[in-house]
């Protein structure tokens, strides 16, 4: 076959998006239904940097996907052009600190989206923390005006890297004389704060916003408004939308997963040749995007972490369903032989069997004996096949999975 044909069919296929970038979580609308209570709060605390006053700074918690970063974006953006407009200087700068995490990365992200000559631009590394601060400080002072700073999952950050430079930004206007800072902290976990110093808390928290998740009737609205613009007209069976709406209801109202659910089950049924996009698209885009949420959990996985896995597996593969604490440490242990690796206690194995449980990668159930004691009844919640296949891809369990474990002889 002609290599330049290899794509020829796809490129001939049915079109069923008009434009797949709206349907991206990533995609900012013109309007977010269901946060105009939110935006009107956000709007309200900004209005001051248009009197050129200073804001205050804000915290905004909520699950994953109830819009906490489109509202800011959205609120952001307005009033830039409302400072154009009123011939204003404003900054509006975004970071996410899931991407970048450390006091260097932040201050020199910061520096870099304002400064303006390429040549003056603060280098990756290799500059004294100070040096990185007063280039900073030195930027905004030349801009003048208000600069309103967005940290993403600030949580990541401060688990990672501490609080010293939330610490710095919050005492920033104290150094400005002809400028002014805001900071905007947004956060999936509520108990976030309690990880900060009481100087940072006192400094930042000065407003809170808590964002509640979405119920299925406004993810729909959510769906509508998306589906009109990514999809050619009649592409859309009348029951995709309700579907993709309640599913991610499910999960916790999250928005991002219910356009996640509707621009996979155009993918797949694009891929499929199909004219139109039906509910057993989306039951297939809900296994495909929770087979990939998984893989992608057990790719972070500490190595020791993984060959446990990988034991609960291979026991499975033989007909093992259920497995005790020490079905799982004998197998673990002649893996970590074969692997040349360390090999940990039984009790600090336990420990990873409950991460592993907690992850939802294995279902690890107390059973207590009476007087015979107690342990733990685990089976795996994952497919075998895919997640061998992802543990594969780490070097040290390539020749791990021809294993075959002794089956367990059971006790009645």
């Amino acid at each position: 076959m002609d290599e330049k044909d290899i794509f020829e069919t796809f490129l001939n296929a049915e079109q069923l998006f008009k434009d797949k970038e709206v349907i991206r979580p990533s995609y900012t609308p013109e309007k977010l239904p269901h946060r105009e209570q939110e935006i009107t709060t956000l709007a309200s605390i900004f209005v001051s940097a248009l009197k050129g006053e200073t804001p205050s700074n804000v915290f905004i918690y909520g699950k994953t996907g109830t819009g906490k970063t489109a509202v800011a974006k959205y609120v952001g953006k307005e009033l830039i052009e409302k400072g154009r407009q009123l011939s204003k200087t404003l900054l509006f700068v975004y970071i996410n600190c899931e991407i970048v995490d450390t006091e260097y990365g932040i201050l020199s992200n910061i520096g870099n989206s304002i400064i303006k000559n390429w040549n003056e631009m603060i280098p990756f590394t290799g500059w004294p923390m100070e040096k990185v601060y007063d280039k900073l400080k030195e930027e905004i002072e030349k801009q003048g005006g208000v600069t309103i700073i967005v940290l993403d999952e600030i949580d990541k950050l401060v688990s990672k890297s501490g609080d010293d430079v939330l610490y710095v930004l919050s005492r920033m206007n104290t150094d400005l004389k002809n400028a002014k800072a805001s900071i905007i902290g947004i956060s999936n976990d509520l108990k976030f704060t309690e990880l900060l110093d009481a100087r940072v808390k006192s400094s930042l928290g000065e407003e809170e916003m808590i964002f509640p998740p979405y119920n299925a009737a406004q993810l729909q609205d959510i769906l509508k408004q998306r589906a009109e613009l990514a999809f050619n007209k009649d592409v859309l069976d009348p029951s995709v939308i309700p579907l993709c709406a309640a599913l991610a209801a499910q999960e916790h109202g999250d928005a991002r997963r219910a356009l996640d659910l509707l621009r996979v089950s155009g993918e797949i049924a694009e891929r499929d040749e199909q004219k139109n996009i039906t509910e057993a698209h989306v039951r297939k885009a809900q296994n495909k995007i929770e087979i990939d949420r998984v893989a992608e959990v057990i790719r972070t996985l500490p190595t020791q972490s993984k060959v446990v896995l990988m034991a609960i597996l291979l026991n499975r593969e033989i007909g093992q369903e259920t497995l005790t604490t020490g079905d799982v440490y004998d197998t673990y242990r002649a893996l970590a032989m074969k692997a040349n690796a360390s090999i940990l206690t039984q009790r600090r194995i336990t420990d990873l069997i409950s991460e592993l449980d907690m992850l939802g990668i294995i279902n690890a159930r107390l059973i207590s004996y009476g007087r015979g004691g107690r342990t733990r009844e685990i089976s795996a919640s994952v497919p075998v096949k895919e997640t061998k296949k992802v543990l594969e891809e780490d070097e040290l369990l390539k020749n791990l999975s021809n294993y075959k474990p002794l089956k367990q002889a059971t006790l009645v």
